[in-house]
């Protein structure tokens, strides 16, 4: 007796669903590996998040080109546009992984090698042990599972003979949308419990000084309209830094570990720290990716542990010439010796314009080194610090070509008029900031279109490591002219006109704005 296998008409079909459900299914698909992922994460350490783990290798291995352009472009929100722009890239995965598991499990192939590349990028992070790769396993195995339920679905909701139905679909879809949400949330709620680095900042207390920073007199600060604050505000200082997610390091479990070419190995604590005297001083600081005319320089006050006395603790051997500093979450910076043993106000800082550090800017420790451009200097969340020599040990930037001993360059800016500015004929203030740390600012010039020089008037200089404001009044005839500024520094060297990228060393140019005068 045979049976009859029946006609085309009376086979059960393969079911498959229209592609519009296959992309849906696919981004779900993927939500839930990004979800179980990350929750999975908070018991393993943030940073071995699927995630934040690519996020960061995508980081680690950008062109500095590209990265030149993202700062320029975006500023202080570059990582903001780098999470949308790998979104975009995970969306477009997603869904080509629902269209390609409709006819075969090609979508659940996709989804392992995709695991297999950020299993390996989180194994890469600085501080990754073998258990890094367990949230992007879990992840991929939850999403594959996830994959196939929703495009397959199961015998019990299934009719013989008919392709999964719109309500089986939008049920399956429901529950892993929940599973999604709860996922999430539940990671966010964990992490919030067991890293709350927001509560123990506000707990933390400032060590008091005798040493304060000296009083900023009036004159130090012209009173124009639209110039930028001699003290940059906390919520308005620039942040440039390799960190995606902001790492979470209670004050409790802080330490500083003091090693390498030293007689006597250090590691402290906050508590150790606040028995010695703490001093308050002024300081501009400036990133390399700093444009021409750009923001990313600010001043502050800073509370905090002068570093020659630390290392000085430790005992530096004499052929050392590198601190070698490292964060918590594994970034590197190479800072020269002699600039933090000369005498200038390099400090190990807690506070910041009468606050404990801002997360973002490296709460509970970071360091300030004066003249140096930030990725030399001033490395945030601090917790090692190797004395060590520069032809033994290289550092984060300095590793991808920049230049491995960096003092800040004579620059100068316009911030009045604003760009593109239309003003009444006759006398119009310019003034702006102009900064040559360590060497101090001798004078500032100005020029209107091909006319001569014209000395600016300079505020009194606090100190040579801060900014100087200047002010110039320009008796303005009818037209659209070009402003442009150069400063000379108190060595006598003027700013060089030639424009120069901030690769490898920082950018080098004179500032100009285009103004329309009526």
């Amino acid at each position: 007796m045979t049976t009859d296998p029946g006609t085309p008409e009376t086979r059960t079909r393969t079911p498959r669903l229209g592609r519009g459900a296959a992309a849906v299914a696919g981004v779900l698909a993927a939500a839930t590996v990004l979800g179980i992922g990350h929750l999975v994460s908070v018991l393993i350490a943030p940073a071995s998040s699927p995630f934040f783990a690519l996020g960061a290798a995508m980081v680690d291995h950008t062109p500095h080109e590209v990265k030149d352009a993202a700062i320029r472009r975006f500023g202080a929100h570059d990582k903001h546009a780098l999470f949308v722009s790998m979104a975009a890239v995970m969306l477009l995965g997603a869904v080509a992984s629902g269209l390609l598991e409709r006819r075969r499990p090609l979508g659940s192939a996709l989804f392992v090698v995709l695991g297999v590349v950020t299993a390996g990028a989180a194994l890469q992070r600085p501080t990754a042990t073998v258990w890094f790769v367990v949230p992007t396993v879990v992840g991929v195995l939850a999403g594959i599972v996830a994959l196939r339920l929703l495009l397959t679905g199961t015998p019990a909701l299934r009719s013989p003979g008919t392709e999964p139905s719109r309500r089986r679909f939008l049920v399956t879809a429901m529950s892993v949308g929940a599973v999604v949400v709860v996922s999430a949330t539940a990671a966010r709620a964990l992490s919030a419990r067991w890293y709350d680095v927001v509560a123990d900042r506000a707990r933390f207390r400032l060590p008091r000084t005798d040493s304060p920073m000296a009083a900023i007199a009036p004159e130090v600060t012209p009173q124009v309209e639209g110039l930028t604050s001699f003290v940059t505000a906390n919520d308005r200082f620039y942040r440039v830094d390799t960190a995606l997610r902001l790492p979470a390091l209670p004050s409790a479990e802080w330490r500083l570990r003091i090693h390498g070419m030293v007689d006597r190995p250090l590691i402290l604590d906050v508590d150790e720290l606040a028995r010695r005297p703490a001093v308050e001083r002024l300081v501009t600081l400036t990133c390399v990716s700093n444009e021409v005319g750009g923001d990313l320089v600010g001043t502050a006050r800073w509370l905090g542990y002068p570093l020659a006395e630390l290392l000085g603790e430790a005992g530096i051997r004499p052929d050392a010439d590198m601190l070698l500093s490292r964060s918590v979450d594994g970034f590197t910076a190479g800072t020269p010796l002699s600039a933090v043993t000369d005498g200038r106000d390099a400090l190990l800082a807690v506070g910041m314009n009468g606050a404990a550090l801002p997360i973002e800017h490296g709460y509970p420790a970071r360091l300030i080194v004066p003249g140096l451009y930030g990725y030399v200097s001033a490395t945030k969340w601090v917790v090692d610090l190797e004395v060590t020599r520069f032809d033994r040990a290289t550092a984060y930037w300095t590793e991808r070509g920049w230049a491995d001993r960096a003092p800040i360059k004579t620059a100068s800016r316009i911030d009045v008029p604003a760009a593109f500015a239309t003003v009444a004929a006759g006398v119009v203030v310019v003034a702006g900031v102009a900064w040559a740390q360590r060497r101090g600012i001798a004078a500032v010039q100005v020029r209107v279109d091909d006319e001569p020089w014209q000395a600016a008037d300079l505020a009194a200089e606090y100190s040579t490591d801060t900014w100087r404001q200047w002010t110039w009044r320009w008796r303005a005839t009818p037209g659209t002219h070009t402003l442009r500024v150069r400063a000379v520094d108190r060595a006598g060297a003027a700013q060089t006109e030639q424009r120069a990228a901030p690769f490898p060393s920082g950018s080098t140019g004179w500032h100009n704005r285009v103004v329309t005068v009526r």
